[in-house]
């Protein structure tokens, strides 16, 4: 088992051999170890493209894949440092890639970084995100019904199919809200059920 969180053995199997394979956008959220940059915005590492604090690049490319968004996390209801999201062409390029040892040698250097991280296979019920023309993303993440809207902005909703690594806890639907600064966040919202974290994106190129 992991340090920095539960693998989720029956998702993986049905990654494995999903007979109706297709897309997935996987939602990874990652909360950093104390001196691993925690407190400092991707948009500043200097030297460092934002992709390559997410995901190898050329990795990515070879299998079809590619980070569509990316953000650093202003305020969480969870303690989270940073947000991505990585288009897969199928679910087993996904799990292909898994199994690369560049890859896994990529992770293991990033294992070291990492606190805690939950990553959840998404599916787009629509259209997908806009650009947040305001510099602001709400991320919300639930179990069960969806919350009401938080604000008038441009809503997109995804379906959670499944957490792959997490704390056990399950998720049906995930919802990126373009807002306006300064609006009332329910970032203090009670319950298990229920996650929020406010965004600065640093990458918005939708697939």
């Amino acid at each position: 088992m992991p340090r920095y969180g539960q693998v989720d053995g029956d998702y993986g199997r049905r990654l494995r051999s999903s007979d109706r394979d297709g897309p997935v956008y996987m939602l990874g959220l990652t909360r950093l170890l104390p001196g691993h940059g925690r407190s400092t915005p991707v948009a500043s590492l200097a030297g460092q493209p934002a992709e390559a604090v997410y995901a190898p690049a050329s990795l990515l490319a070879a299998a079809g894949a590619s980070l569509c968004f990316a953000a650093d996390v202003l305020a969480s209801t969870g303690g989270w440092d940073r947000v991505a999201v990585i288009w897969y062409p199928t679910r087993r390029s996904f799990v292909e890639l898994a199994y690369q040892r560049d890859f896994q040698d990529w992770h293991v250097a990033k294992e070291q970084r990492m606190d805690r991280t939950t990553v959840m296979g998404t599916l787009p019920v629509g259209s997908l995100p806009v650009p947040a023309w305001s510099g602001r993303i709400l991320l919300e993440a639930w179990s069960g019904p969806p919350p009401g809207d938080v604000a008038p902005g441009p809503a997109t909703a995804f379906a959670v199919e499944g957490t792959i690594i997490g704390d056990g806890r399950g998720w049906d639907g995930v919802r990126y809200t373009v807002i306006e600064p300064g609006t009332a966040l329910p970032l203090d919202r009670p319950g298990p059920r229920y996650q929020a974290l406010l965004l600065e994106p640093t990458i918005e190129r939708w697939r």
